[in-house]
């Protein structure tokens, strides 16, 4: 891990190499990636079969490409009762926290007296990506499919990719279709990106496309925006532990080594921190817990890539540095860390105090762990029920309230020389 301190006589040029584009940006994957996607626009599931060879070793033909009812039925036999439990424990709050905060129709009166209001409709034909490789993410199946489920979604579409034998993990498929996927795919990659936003004879194209992945399938997701919906740009895992003298090292150092496992070696880590001691504290419990993690060699390489121990001069310096990163996960362990929350902005989930890692949000709190990476933060929001929903306005005039309304539509008709726009409502009056 790098180590900066604000005394460093060239901190602010290595904080600068702190704060550089992300994978997100890469212009090698991302011309790779269009190479990908133009191949599946242009020749369908025969790309997406060479791609699925290419890249997961598996040969599959395109009535393969579909998850069977006898696979899902033989994924729902494996599943044990600490499987069943724990499906349905982080699926249960997970939907509550859904219901909360899913969009409902309104309507009021507008100065006219008018009715004017909007409706929210579920998405009809959605997408859904899980990553699988070398972590199939059982709970994201849950974290995005339930979301799809409580909003009305009819068409839950999934995407994953499959092993070399051509199988799909089989809690993964067992999570899947008990939050309510009605359609699975053995693909992954760029490649099924490209096939949920063109559509292929064998998958249908959809409306939306949701779900996190490696820099390929963000990339993709970036690229394709237009040609289909998509959610946000939720990448390779990151995690930003902002701390003070109060912070645990032991605690500070296995959440770093938590999020750096993923396995792409993209996943960035930082301990952002105003305390000399507490640093050389976690960086000694890193080296000590490592070593005892299955993981280590793909923890390793994240860690070599792009971690960062810095010491700032100040808490508020650790929260600006903080806003510019605009981490995914953000723990804050500091006195009153609900107050030093408050100013952190960019943030796509904020964890409060000792006792609340990332891997709660991970798994089981409630709040979708689809979040923006790679400084996405910035702009887009975590994944929220509400992004299944289409927003449509709704505008209702009788003939008093458009009457009301005819001085001021004649007048912008004048300013902007567009008669018709004004007579279109005038003929009504008259």
């Amino acid at each position: 891990m790098k180590v900066i301190r604000h005394t460093d006589k060239d901190y602010t040029a290595r904080l600068r190499e702190v704060t550089a584009p992300s994978s997100l940006f890469d212009p090698v994957i991302e011309q790779r990636t269009r190479g990908i996607i133009d191949a599946v626009n242009a020749r369908g599931d025969a790309a997406v079969l060479e791609f699925t060879t290419k890249f997961d070793g598996a040969q599959l033909a395109a009535n393969q490409l579909a998850v069977t009812q006898a696979e899902i039925f033989s994924a729902s036999l494996q599943a044990d009762e600490s499987l069943r439990a724990a499906v349905a424990e982080a699926e249960k709050n997970i939907a509550a926290f859904a219901r909360k905060s899913k969009r409902r129709n309104w309507q009021t009166e507008n100065s006219h007296g008018a009715s004017v209001g909007e409706k929210f409709d579920a998405f009809q034909r959605v997408g859904i990506y899980i990553p699988g490789g070398t972590a199939p993410l059982v709970s994201t199946a849950l974290m995005t499919i339930t979301l799809a489920k409580v909003a009305g979604c009819k068409e839950i579409v999934v995407c994953t990719p499959c092993g070399k034998d051509g199988g799909i993990n089989p809690a993964l498929l067992f999570a899947a279709k008990a939050a309510g996927a009605t359609e699975i795919y053995r693909v992954g990659g760029a490649q099924a990106i490209a096939a949920l936003a063109y559509g292929t004879k064998t998958i249908r194209r959809v409306q939306k496309i949701f779900g996190p992945g490696n820099a390929y399938v963000v990339t993709a997701k970036r690229l394709l925006v237009g040609h289909v919906a998509i959610d946000l740009l939720p990448g390779p895992s990151e995690v930003l532990v902002l701390a003070d003298d109060t912070a645990n090292p032991k605690f500070a150092a296995a959440d770093l080594l938590a999020q750096a496992e993923h396995g792409s070696g993209h996943e960035r880590v930082w301990l952002v921190t105003t305390s000399a001691k507490l640093l050389k504290a976690v960086e000694k419990e890193i080296a000590k817990q490592l070593p005892k993690l299955a993981r280590r060699d793909y923890i390793k390489r994240a860690l070599d890539n792009n971690s960062y121990l810095i010491q700032v001069a100040s808490l508020a310096d650790g929260v600006a540095l903080t806003n510019q990163l605009a981490p995914e996960h953000c723990e804050v362990m500091t006195r009153d860390a609900r107050k030093v929350s408050a100013d952190i902005l960019t943030a796509g989930a904020i964890f409060l105090g000792h006792l609340s890692p990332t891997v709660l949000g991970d798994y089981v709190a409630g709040p979708s762990h689809t979040l923006p990476t790679g400084g996405a933060g910035a702009s887009f929001p975590g994944l929220t029920v509400d992004q299944f929903q289409r927003r449509t306005s709704v505008v209702e005039y009788n003939r008093a309230s458009l009457k009301k309304a005819l001085p001021a539509v004649k007048k912008f008709a004048e300013l902007e020389g567009l008669g018709a726009h004004g007579k279109s409502a005038e003929v009504r009056v008259k």
